[in-house]
């Protein structure tokens, strides 16, 4: 698809050179004639759509130009009364209302009306802007119209629609300008406006649909097929490689990485191994519906909870331990095992008497004491007290035989009468990975770093930029004492305690020997947030211009406090306090995560890149380019972006989820990438067909291309990593678990495989097979020079036996099962 889409812009461009520039670029050449189209759109979730007008005079729909982008997925996406201007220059403008009450409007452009340019929602002094309009003036500005409950109102725009600057007067324009045009598509009667336009345009737009039509056709394969696909085929598919030792070329020895986003429970209830649900008493309805302070809390008569001289100003909320016992669930239990120990803690004050003596147990199901302790609280200052919890560490005691502690509570007992707050109640296991305190869970932290990865992506994803402008990820929350970061709302509806901070991240990091890749938000939030107390959704104007040299202050300081002189620098000493004195030696930022690439987003975007570059030009700085690959709006706008200021951006982060076909026929994708431009980061990536063996085939397939373009895709991770199995937020992901155990998937050992044969070095080597097996063929040479090995793996996506003669080494033939793939040593 690429190489068509590619050849489909060239020629337009050719066609538009040939244009005088006063009048529309695509000027009539030779037997070229005129048609008429209507823009409109067929309902308020449908789009901006156009028809053209057919020989018989009727109206003929092509498809959808573009879409709404503005507020949350699935509410306030739509469009409604949209608007198209044509420019003197013959590129096209766009307006339109997103809803009754937002306190802006929608704008987009468009040089061709296929492609446009990620859309604006200027901000204006009053809510409910309804009904935009425009015209075009003679000087390449714009007069915009529209109305609210106040009246009419009058924006001028600037020729490259950025800019739009709202008059103080209202307006006295007449009713007669909201008049549009009306067709009939498909035997109903729209509103919407009609053009002029070459036919050579119309049949460009036309050929644009049919070659997207003819690629979600090719994406569409399924392994399910298979058999009648290629039941012709012999039981064994003769090819051949052709490896030519002396052709090589350097690629990126960073290509396998993980990214870590705390998505299904993947932090609190499953990396970080803290077993109480809830410890701060920090939960909220805004959290998730229906939570508050006591939830995961249990009690036989009700629970209070107070804020009066509370632990930290960050963590206000805790409750008062009087006479009845609390209980905490963990996360759907708490899964406790015999012969292990468990590091209970709590914060604690009373609030009457001097001294009490309260009991600390790990209960059953069945109601049987599985260990149990007992603590002295002394004094009315907030104390923390610990007690380590045994259960059955010899594993004699017979009256745990048989009892079933998958589902245990944790219960704390007052003894003695009186009043006493606790907060930040506690349990970890005490064999953490690696043995750390406040670590994590091992058995989920030795499955990531049996990656082998060379880096590690984190907080988010979508967690990063947040859910509104106040639930932005400020790194500098996540570290410090526990008691005192800060607890945040989770972009995936649950909460987050910061209890795994950036701390805990680069610790894990270095652990595992892998880079630290932090990525924050670049000065925006996710553009699908909910709307804020003035109305205003999406990336709600951003963080204010005002504040954003601020915002800049606190990411220099994430790169101080990762390597800088503890003697010198507040913020390393910070580090150094925490246990770290030697520097974590942070190489790489991420900026943005699948932002809406808007005029809003470019301003701070760049502001950000500058500040780090002109301060720290050693770092590498990864920008993003949206959700979506090419032909999304995001995408082109921001490699285009990050092209023009490729000094400041070194790479940009792709993300795609696709189909197993659509991995098979794209293996060309990056094969014609600029190599002077930005690298790339493909940080998000995934078959979406679930974890089956074959998804996890056709990413392999993927892979062997992205590492024969290693020269420019510099780094990669497949997307999500974690999932609790019983708190989805997406599906497929790579490493599913529950409280008890995890499990593995195809796409692990996928990941796996690649991560431990990598190279830094890429064979060339050449396929020689059938065309109509070839692509179901995946095949890599790479060499690593650290340890001289030279590595040939194997992808058979085919449901028959490959025997694979190896030309130009030693190898000789191989033999490649159905289904399963393969590595070998050069």
């Amino acid at each position: 698809m690429k190489k068509i889409l590619i050849a489909l812009t060239s020629l337009w461009m050719t066609t538009s050179a040939m244009a005088d520039q006063v009048t529309p670029e695509y000027t009539i050449q030779g037997n070229d004639t005129t048609c008429q189209i209507f823009i409109y759109s067929p309902g308020e979730k449908e789009g901006l759509h156009l028809a053209f007008l057919t020989d018989d005079d009727s109206w003929h729909d092509v498809g959808q130009l573009c879409s709404s982008d503005y507020g949350p997925w699935g509410k306030e996406k739509k469009m409604f009364t949209p608007y198209v201007i044509h420019a003197n220059d013959g590129t096209w403008r766009a307006l339109w209302t997103v809803n009754d009450n937002a306190p802006c409007f929608a704008t987009a452009y468009s040089e061709d009306l296929v492609t446009w340019r990620p859309q604006d929602f200027p901000r204006m002094k009053e809510r409910g802007c309804k009904e935009p309009i425009g015209f075009a003036m003679e000087d390449g500005t714009f007069d915009i119209y529209f109305k609210t409950s106040q009246g009419k109102r009058y924006v001028h725009a600037s020729h490259d629609f950025r800019t739009f600057e709202e008059a103080e007067e209202p307006s006295t324009i007449e009713d007669i300008a909201w008049l549009r045009d009306t067709a009939t598509v498909s035997g109903k009667v729209y509103q919407g406006n009609t053009f002029d336009v070459p036919k050579i345009h119309l049949d460009y737009i036309r050929h644009y649909f049919d070659v997207l039509a003819e690629d979600a056709h090719m994406s569409k394969e399924s392994f399910d097929d298979d058999e009648s696909r290629f039941s012709q085929l012999p039981s064994t598919i003769e090819a051949t490689l052709q490896v030519d030792m002396t052709h090589q070329k350097p690629i990126s020895d960073h290509l396998f990485g993980v990214f870590f986003e705390d998505i299904s429970y993947a932090a609190d209830g499953g990396l970080y191994a803290e077993m109480v649900q809830n410890r701060d008493f920090e939960y909220t309805s805004a959290d998730h519906r229906g939570w508050k302070a006591t939830t995961a809390w249990q009690s036989a008569h009700g629970i209070e909870v107070g804020t009066d001289h509370p632990l930290s100003e960050n963590n206000p909320h805790y409750a008062t331990l009087s006479v009845d016992t609390l209980w905490n669930i963990g996360w759907d239990g708490m899964r406790i095992r015999r012969g292990e120990g468990y590091d209970f803690s709590f914060y604690a004050r009373n609030m009457d008497v001097d001294k009490r003596q309260i009991e600390v147990a790990l209960i059953a199901k069945d109601c049987t004491v599985a260990a149990s302790g007992k603590i002295k609280v002394v004094g009315k200052a907030w104390t923390k007290y610990d007690l380590p919890l045994w259960v059955d560490p010899k594993k004699k005691e017979k009256a745990l035989d048989g009892v079933d502690l998958s589902q245990c509570r944790l219960a704390v007992i007052p003894l003695k009468k009186g009043a006493t707050a606790v907060d930040m109640v506690s349990l970890f296991p005490h064999d953490t990975f690696l043995g750390r305190k406040n670590g994590l869970r091992k058995d989920l932290a030795q499955a990531i770093a049996d990656l082998h990865p060379k880096f590690v992506r984190f907080p988010g994803g979508c967690m990063s930029h947040g859910q509104g402008l106040d639930n932005i990820y400020h790194w500098t929350e996540s570290i410090g004492p526990l008691q005192d970061r800060k607890p945040a709302k989770n972009i995936w509806n649950y909460h987050q305690t910061r209890g795994l901070g950036f701390y805990e991240y680069f610790q894990f990091c270095e652990d595992i020997g892998a880079e630290p890749l932090p990525v924050l938000a670049a000065g925006v939030p996710c553009q699908n947030s909910a709307a804020d107390k003035d109305g205003y959704a999406g990336q709600q104007g951003g963080i204010p211009m005002k504040e954003m040299p601020a915002y800049c202050e606190e990411i220099l300081h994430l790169i101080e406090w990762a390597n800088g002189d503890p003697s010198t620098n507040k913020w390393a000493k910070m580090r150094a306090d925490a246990g770290h004195p030697a520097p974590f030696n942070l190489k790489y930022i991420g900026i943005g995560n699948e932002d809406l690439v808007s005029t809003v987003f470019e301003e701070r975007y760049l502001m950000i890149c500058k500040a780090i570059k002109e301060k720290y030009p050693q770092i590498t700085v990864c920008g993003t380019v949206g959700p979506f690959h090419e032909p999304s709006a995001d995408y082109l706008e921001g490699w285009a972006f990050a092209k023009k200021h490729h000094p400041y951006i070194d790479e940009v982060d792709e993300h795609y989820y696709e189909s197993p076909g659509w991995f098979l026929h794209h293996q060309d994708y990056y094969d014609n990438y600029d190599r002077k431009g930005p690298k790339v980061y493909l940080g998000e990536y995934a078959g979406n067909s679930k974890n089956k063996t074959w998804n996890a085939l056709a990413e392999g397939i993927y892979l062997c291309n992205v590492e024969r373009n290693g020269d420019i895709v510099a780094m990669t991770s497949y997307a999500p990593l974690l999932c609790h199995q019983n708190h989805k937020n997406w599906d497929p992901d790579m490493i599913y678990f529950n409280q008890d155990t995890l499990t593995t998937t195809p796409n692990y050992d996928m990941q796996k495989f690649f991560s431990t044969h990598s190279g830094d070095r890429y064979v060339n080597s050449t396929l020689e097979a059938d065309q109509s097996v070839a692509y179901r063929i995946g095949t890599s040479v790479v060499k690593d020079s650290k340890n001289g090995k030279t590595y040939l793996k194997v992808i058979n996506a085919l449901p028959r036996t490959l025997r694979l003669k190896v030309e130009g080494t030693s190898l000789g033939t191989v033999t490649v099962p159905k289904y399963s793939y393969q590595v070998f040593e050069l």
